[in-house]
Protein backbone atom coordinates (compact mmCIF):
# COMPACT_ATOMS: atom_id res chain seq x y z
CA UNK A 1 0.00 0.00 0.00
CA UNK A 2 1.10 3.60 -0.44
CA UNK A 3 0.24 6.61 1.33
CA UNK A 4 -2.18 8.98 -0.30
CA UNK A 5 -2.75 11.92 2.08
CA UNK A 6 -1.70 13.17 5.04
CA UNK A 7 -3.52 14.92 8.27
CA UNK A 8 -1.39 17.14 10.76
CA UNK A 9 -2.87 18.87 13.60
CA UNK A 10 -1.52 20.71 16.66
CA UNK A 11 2.16 19.58 16.33
CA UNK A 12 4.25 22.27 17.05
CA UNK A 13 4.21 25.15 14.24
CA UNK A 14 1.35 23.23 11.88
CA UNK A 15 -1.92 24.21 13.42
CA UNK A 16 -3.88 22.33 10.64
CA UNK A 17 -3.12 20.54 7.33
CA UNK A 18 -4.56 18.01 4.85
CA UNK A 19 -2.50 17.47 1.72
CA UNK A 20 -1.87 14.88 -0.63
CA UNK A 21 1.66 12.64 -0.96
CA UNK A 22 2.80 12.49 -4.20
CA UNK A 23 5.42 9.91 -6.02
CA UNK A 24 8.02 12.80 -5.09
CA UNK A 25 6.84 15.77 -2.65
CA UNK A 26 10.04 18.16 -2.67
CA UNK A 27 9.01 21.27 0.18
CA UNK A 28 11.29 24.19 0.25
CA UNK A 29 11.22 26.90 2.66
CA UNK A 30 13.17 29.51 4.83
CA UNK A 31 14.71 28.46 8.38
CA UNK A 32 12.15 28.75 11.03
CA UNK A 33 8.94 28.24 8.81
CA UNK A 34 8.64 25.09 10.18
CA UNK A 35 9.65 22.69 7.14
CA UNK A 36 11.49 20.46 9.46
CA UNK A 37 7.70 19.55 11.13
CA UNK A 38 6.68 17.96 8.62
CA UNK A 39 9.00 15.84 8.03
CA UNK A 40 8.91 15.05 12.26
CA UNK A 41 5.11 14.28 12.18
CA UNK A 42 5.62 11.64 9.76
CA UNK A 43 8.23 10.08 11.30
CA UNK A 44 5.53 10.15 14.36
CA UNK A 45 3.15 8.48 12.55
CA UNK A 46 6.36 5.82 11.93
CA UNK A 47 6.92 5.95 15.65
CA UNK A 48 3.37 4.41 16.02
CA UNK A 49 3.81 1.32 13.88
CA UNK A 50 7.14 0.72 16.08
CA UNK A 51 5.19 1.94 19.11
CA UNK A 52 7.35 4.67 20.73
CA UNK A 53 5.56 7.48 19.82
CA UNK A 54 4.95 8.40 22.67
CA UNK A 55 8.80 8.00 24.46
CA UNK A 56 9.54 10.19 21.07
CA UNK A 57 7.26 12.84 21.91
CA UNK A 58 9.03 12.32 25.84
CA UNK A 59 12.08 12.70 24.69
CA UNK A 60 11.35 16.07 22.80
CA UNK A 61 10.45 17.53 26.08
CA UNK A 62 6.40 16.29 26.31
CA UNK A 63 3.33 17.18 24.66
CA UNK A 64 3.77 20.94 25.78
CA UNK A 65 6.85 21.10 23.78
CA UNK A 66 5.70 19.58 20.63
CA UNK A 67 1.82 20.44 20.67
CA UNK A 68 0.76 23.54 18.59
CA UNK A 69 2.69 26.52 19.60
CA UNK A 70 0.54 29.01 18.71
CA UNK A 71 -3.07 30.73 20.26
CA UNK A 72 -6.06 28.42 20.85
CA UNK A 73 -9.30 29.03 20.58
CA UNK A 74 -11.63 28.64 23.52
CA UNK A 75 -13.03 25.21 24.19
CA UNK A 76 -10.26 23.71 22.11
CA UNK A 77 -8.77 20.40 23.58
CA UNK A 78 -4.82 21.20 22.01
CA UNK A 79 -4.79 17.50 21.02
CA UNK A 80 -2.32 16.34 19.01
CA UNK A 81 -3.57 14.74 15.62
CA UNK A 82 -1.60 12.52 13.00
CA UNK A 83 -3.36 10.37 10.41
CA UNK A 84 -2.70 8.79 7.02
CA UNK A 85 -4.66 7.17 4.30
CA UNK A 86 -3.83 4.52 2.21
CA UNK A 87 -5.55 3.55 -0.97
CA UNK A 88 -8.02 2.06 1.14
CA UNK A 89 -7.32 2.45 3.92
CA UNK A 90 -6.85 5.02 6.81
CA UNK A 91 -5.31 5.01 10.15
CA UNK A 92 -5.28 8.09 12.74
CA UNK A 93 -3.94 8.69 16.29
CA UNK A 94 -5.03 11.16 18.94
CA UNK A 95 -2.88 12.07 21.92
CA UNK A 96 -3.53 14.53 24.56
CA UNK A 97 -2.41 15.02 28.62
CA UNK A 98 -3.59 12.42 31.39
CA UNK A 99 -6.92 12.83 33.01
CA UNK A 100 -6.48 13.46 37.06
CA UNK A 101 -8.41 10.45 37.75
CA UNK A 102 -5.80 8.37 34.90
CA UNK A 103 -3.34 6.06 36.38
CA UNK A 104 -0.26 8.23 34.29
CA UNK A 105 2.46 10.79 35.12
CA UNK A 106 1.48 14.05 34.99
CA UNK A 107 3.04 14.84 32.24
CA UNK A 108 2.66 11.68 30.34
CA UNK A 109 1.81 11.70 26.81
CA UNK A 110 -1.22 9.89 26.94
CA UNK A 111 -2.68 7.89 23.26
CA UNK A 112 -6.40 9.31 23.90
CA UNK A 113 -7.43 7.33 20.59
CA UNK A 114 -6.90 5.46 17.49
CA UNK A 115 -9.44 4.56 14.33
CA UNK A 116 -8.30 2.00 11.62
CA UNK A 117 -11.06 2.62 8.84
CA UNK A 118 -11.77 1.36 5.46
CA UNK A 119 -12.97 2.24 1.70
CA UNK A 120 -15.33 -0.43 0.22
CA UNK A 121 -17.17 1.34 -2.79
CA UNK A 122 -18.31 4.33 -1.74
CA UNK A 123 -18.87 3.32 2.44
CA UNK A 124 -16.59 3.81 4.98
CA UNK A 125 -16.40 1.11 7.62
CA UNK A 126 -14.39 1.32 10.88
CA UNK A 127 -12.51 -1.43 11.21
CA UNK A 128 -10.81 -0.31 14.44
CA UNK A 129 -11.30 1.48 17.44
CA UNK A 130 -9.37 2.44 20.55
CA UNK A 131 -10.90 4.79 22.92
CA UNK A 132 -8.22 4.90 26.24
CA UNK A 133 -7.68 1.65 27.09
CA UNK A 134 -10.35 0.02 25.20
CA UNK A 135 -9.67 -1.40 21.99
CA UNK A 136 -12.69 -2.76 19.65
CA UNK A 137 -12.31 -4.55 16.67
CA UNK A 138 -14.13 -5.91 13.89
CA UNK A 139 -13.78 -9.22 12.36
CA UNK A 140 -13.91 -10.58 8.91
CA UNK A 141 -18.02 -11.42 9.75
CA UNK A 142 -18.82 -7.94 10.66
CA UNK A 143 -19.17 -8.86 14.56
CA UNK A 144 -17.13 -6.37 17.13
CA UNK A 145 -15.43 -7.80 19.55
CA UNK A 146 -14.15 -5.43 22.54
CA UNK A 147 -11.24 -5.87 25.20
CA UNK A 148 -10.91 -3.54 28.17
CA UNK A 149 -7.48 -2.91 29.25
CA UNK A 150 -5.76 -4.17 26.47
CA UNK A 151 -3.09 -1.96 26.32
CA UNK A 152 -1.41 1.05 28.49
CA UNK A 153 -1.83 4.68 27.49
CA UNK A 154 1.53 4.80 26.33
CA UNK A 155 1.26 2.05 24.53
CA UNK A 156 -0.24 1.84 20.33
CA UNK A 157 -3.08 -0.24 19.32
CA UNK A 158 -0.63 -0.47 16.09
CA UNK A 159 2.10 -2.04 17.51
CA UNK A 160 0.91 -3.77 20.36
CA UNK A 161 -2.71 -5.17 19.26
CA UNK A 162 -1.60 -8.40 17.81
CA UNK A 163 -4.49 -9.97 17.66
CA UNK A 164 -4.39 -9.96 13.57
CA UNK A 165 -7.10 -12.43 12.85
CA UNK A 166 -9.31 -10.28 14.60
CA UNK A 167 -8.74 -7.13 12.36
CA UNK A 168 -6.10 -8.31 10.18
CA UNK A 169 -5.97 -4.49 8.84
CA UNK A 170 -3.72 -3.66 12.23
CA UNK A 171 -1.17 -5.82 10.74
CA UNK A 172 -1.31 -4.61 7.16
CA UNK A 173 -0.98 -0.77 8.28
CA UNK A 174 1.55 -1.42 10.89
CA UNK A 175 3.87 -3.28 8.43
CA UNK A 176 3.40 -0.86 5.77
CA UNK A 177 4.38 1.52 7.77
CA UNK A 178 7.16 0.18 9.45
CA UNK A 179 9.09 -0.09 5.92
CA UNK A 180 9.37 3.68 5.70
CA UNK A 181 12.24 4.81 6.18
CA UNK A 182 13.56 8.82 7.33
CA UNK A 183 17.17 10.45 6.57
CA UNK A 184 18.13 13.49 8.65
CA UNK A 185 21.65 13.26 8.52
CA UNK A 186 24.84 11.17 8.62
CA UNK A 187 27.61 11.81 10.71
CA UNK A 188 30.52 12.18 9.27
CA UNK A 189 32.78 12.54 11.98
CA UNK A 190 35.85 10.03 12.46
CA UNK A 191 34.30 8.28 14.67
CA UNK A 192 31.23 7.37 12.91
CA UNK A 193 30.38 4.20 12.01
CA UNK A 194 29.77 5.53 8.35
CA UNK A 195 33.66 5.44 8.15
CA UNK A 196 34.40 2.14 9.47
CA UNK A 197 33.82 -1.44 7.86
CA UNK A 198 31.13 -3.26 8.92
CA UNK A 199 29.66 -6.85 8.87
CA UNK A 200 28.87 -8.64 6.10
CA UNK A 201 25.18 -9.05 6.20
CA UNK A 202 23.12 -8.70 2.81
CA UNK A 203 21.41 -5.28 3.16
CA UNK A 204 18.62 -4.60 0.68
CA UNK A 205 18.21 -0.59 1.86
CA UNK A 206 20.12 1.34 3.83
CA UNK A 207 19.48 2.08 7.48
CA UNK A 208 18.43 5.71 9.24
CA UNK A 209 22.07 6.23 10.55
CA UNK A 210 24.28 4.80 7.32
CA UNK A 211 25.91 2.63 9.31
CA UNK A 212 25.94 -0.66 7.06
CA UNK A 213 26.82 2.18 4.49
CA UNK A 214 29.39 -0.79 3.34
CA UNK A 215 27.44 -3.88 3.27
CA UNK A 216 24.18 -1.54 1.47
CA UNK A 217 27.25 -1.19 -1.56
CA UNK A 218 28.61 -4.77 -1.07
CA UNK A 219 24.91 -6.11 -1.85
CA UNK A 220 24.99 -4.75 -5.44
CA UNK A 221 28.29 -5.74 -6.21
CA UNK A 222 28.53 -9.35 -4.47
CA UNK A 223 24.73 -9.98 -4.37
CA UNK A 224 23.09 -8.49 -7.32
CA UNK A 225 26.31 -8.99 -9.04
CA UNK A 226 25.23 -5.60 -10.95
CA UNK A 227 26.78 -2.26 -10.36
CA UNK A 228 27.00 -0.33 -13.92
CA UNK A 229 23.67 2.13 -12.57
CA UNK A 230 25.92 2.46 -9.37
CA UNK A 231 28.75 3.35 -10.82
CA UNK A 232 27.17 5.75 -13.64
CA UNK A 233 26.19 7.42 -10.88
CA UNK A 234 29.36 7.71 -9.26
CA UNK A 235 30.83 9.08 -12.29
CA UNK A 236 27.68 11.47 -12.78
CA UNK A 237 28.69 13.42 -9.53
CA UNK A 238 32.81 12.50 -9.49
CA UNK A 239 33.53 12.37 -13.17
CA UNK A 240 35.93 9.93 -14.11
CA UNK A 241 35.43 8.46 -10.73
CA UNK A 242 35.20 4.52 -9.56
CA UNK A 243 33.98 2.80 -6.78
CA UNK A 244 34.57 -0.85 -4.80
CA UNK A 245 32.73 -2.35 -2.40
CA UNK A 246 33.15 -5.65 -1.39
CA UNK A 247 33.83 -8.20 1.73
CA UNK A 248 36.89 -9.71 3.40
CA UNK A 249 36.98 -11.81 6.58
CA UNK A 250 33.15 -11.12 7.44
CA UNK A 251 33.13 -7.29 6.97
CA UNK A 252 32.22 -5.44 3.96
CA UNK A 253 34.35 -1.81 3.20
CA UNK A 254 34.52 0.47 0.39
CA UNK A 255 37.05 2.20 -1.62
CA UNK A 256 36.35 5.35 -3.99
CA UNK A 257 39.10 5.99 -7.14
CA UNK A 258 39.44 9.31 -8.36
CA UNK A 259 41.07 9.75 -11.72
CA UNK A 260 43.73 12.02 -10.27
CA UNK A 261 44.91 9.87 -7.94
CA UNK A 262 47.30 7.22 -7.54
CA UNK A 263 45.34 4.87 -5.19
CA UNK A 264 41.70 4.52 -4.51
CA UNK A 265 40.65 6.09 -1.11
CA UNK A 266 38.98 4.29 2.07
CA UNK A 267 36.09 5.24 3.86
CA UNK A 268 37.83 6.79 6.68
CA UNK A 269 39.83 9.03 4.60
CA UNK A 270 36.92 10.69 2.21
CA UNK A 271 35.45 14.26 2.54
CA UNK A 272 32.21 14.73 4.45
CA UNK A 273 30.65 16.09 1.37
CA UNK A 274 31.85 13.38 -0.39
CA UNK A 275 31.04 10.29 2.17
CA UNK A 276 27.72 11.74 3.09
CA UNK A 277 26.97 11.82 -1.09
CA UNK A 278 27.70 7.96 -1.15
CA UNK A 279 25.53 7.80 1.58
CA UNK A 280 22.54 9.22 -0.77
CA UNK A 281 23.65 7.15 -3.59
CA UNK A 282 22.93 4.23 -1.44
CA UNK A 283 19.51 5.42 0.04
CA UNK A 284 18.26 5.88 -3.80
CA UNK A 285 20.17 3.02 -5.26
CA UNK A 286 19.40 0.40 -2.79
CA UNK A 287 19.03 -3.27 -3.57
CA UNK A 288 15.61 -2.72 -2.59
CA UNK A 289 13.98 0.57 -2.14
CA UNK A 290 11.63 1.31 0.70
CA UNK A 291 8.36 2.33 -0.12
CA UNK A 292 8.56 5.23 1.03
CA UNK A 293 11.63 7.41 2.07
CA UNK A 294 11.47 11.04 3.76
CA UNK A 295 14.74 12.66 3.76
CA UNK A 296 15.36 16.39 5.86
CA UNK A 297 17.77 18.84 3.76
CA UNK A 298 19.50 16.40 1.82
CA UNK A 299 21.53 18.70 0.16
CA UNK A 300 23.57 19.64 3.96
CA UNK A 301 27.78 19.52 3.24
CA UNK A 302 27.31 18.73 -0.06
CA UNK A 303 29.29 20.98 -2.87
CA UNK A 304 26.80 22.97 -5.42
CA UNK A 305 28.22 20.98 -8.25
CA UNK A 306 26.46 17.59 -6.57
CA UNK A 307 23.13 19.13 -6.37
CA UNK A 308 22.30 18.32 -10.23
CA UNK A 309 23.50 14.55 -10.20
CA UNK A 310 21.43 14.48 -6.68
CA UNK A 311 18.18 15.72 -8.53
CA UNK A 312 18.50 13.03 -11.08
CA UNK A 313 18.97 10.52 -8.09
CA UNK A 314 16.09 11.56 -6.72
CA UNK A 315 14.20 11.98 -9.70
CA UNK A 316 14.77 8.35 -11.16
CA UNK A 317 14.41 6.73 -7.57
CA UNK A 318 10.43 8.42 -7.64
CA UNK A 319 9.80 5.84 -10.06
CA UNK A 320 10.32 3.05 -7.89
CA UNK A 321 9.08 4.17 -4.27
CA UNK A 322 7.14 7.43 -3.03
CA UNK A 323 10.17 10.12 -1.96
CA UNK A 324 9.47 13.32 0.32
CA UNK A 325 12.43 15.32 0.29
CA UNK A 326 12.19 19.16 2.74
CA UNK A 327 14.98 21.25 2.01
CA UNK A 328 15.69 24.78 2.56
CA UNK A 329 18.10 24.92 -0.81
CA UNK A 330 16.65 26.82 -4.11
CA UNK A 331 19.63 25.47 -6.28
CA UNK A 332 18.08 21.75 -5.17
CA UNK A 333 14.87 22.84 -5.99
CA UNK A 334 15.37 24.61 -9.63
CA UNK A 335 17.15 21.56 -10.52
CA UNK A 336 14.68 18.75 -9.37
CA UNK A 337 12.44 21.08 -11.31
CA UNK A 338 14.82 20.17 -14.22
CA UNK A 339 14.71 16.43 -13.81
CA UNK A 340 10.94 16.14 -12.80
CA UNK A 341 7.63 17.71 -13.96
CA UNK A 342 6.10 17.41 -10.21
CA UNK A 343 5.33 20.47 -9.26
CA UNK A 344 7.47 22.24 -5.74
CA UNK A 345 5.87 23.24 -2.68
CA UNK A 346 6.88 26.33 -1.14
CA UNK A 347 6.56 26.28 2.82
CA UNK A 348 5.96 29.54 4.44
CA UNK A 349 4.63 30.82 7.87
CA UNK A 350 1.07 32.67 8.00
CA UNK A 351 0.02 34.42 11.53
CA UNK A 352 2.52 32.11 12.73
CA UNK A 353 1.31 28.71 11.51
CA UNK A 354 3.24 27.07 9.10
CA UNK A 355 1.73 26.12 5.78
CA UNK A 356 2.42 25.34 2.23
CA UNK A 357 1.46 28.12 -0.57
CA UNK A 358 -1.41 27.10 -2.87
CA UNK A 359 -2.86 24.34 -0.65
CA UNK A 360 -6.37 24.86 0.30
CA UNK A 361 -8.37 23.21 3.32
CA UNK A 362 -9.47 20.49 1.32
CA UNK A 363 -6.11 19.30 0.40
CA UNK A 364 -5.67 20.72 -3.25
CA UNK A 365 -3.78 22.70 -4.85
CA UNK A 366 -4.78 26.02 -6.26
CA UNK A 367 -2.16 25.21 -9.35
CA UNK A 368 -4.15 21.76 -9.76
CA UNK A 369 -7.96 23.47 -9.84
CA UNK A 370 -6.34 25.79 -12.53
CA UNK A 371 -4.97 22.91 -14.39
CA UNK A 372 -8.70 21.35 -14.82
CA UNK A 373 -10.63 24.52 -15.17
CA UNK A 374 -8.04 24.94 -18.18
Amino acid sequence: MRPTDISISNYRSIRRLFMPIQPLSVFVGENGVGKSNLYKSLSLLRDAATGRITRTIADEGGLSSVCWSGIRKRGEDGRLRLAVRFDNFRYSIELGFPAPTEAAFSSEPMIKSERIEATRGKRTVLMMERTNALVSVRDENGSWSDHKDALLPSETALANFTNGKGCPEIDLIRNTMLGWRFYHDFRTDPASPIRKPCLAITTPSLSADGSDLAAALATLFAIRDDAKDLQDAIRDAFPGAQLYAGEAHGLCGFELKLPDMPRPFSAHELSDGTLKYICLLAVFMGYRLPPFIALNEPETSLHPSLLAPLARLIAKASTRADVWIVTHSEALMEALRNESSVPLRRVIKDKGATVIEGLTLGGEFRDEEDDEED
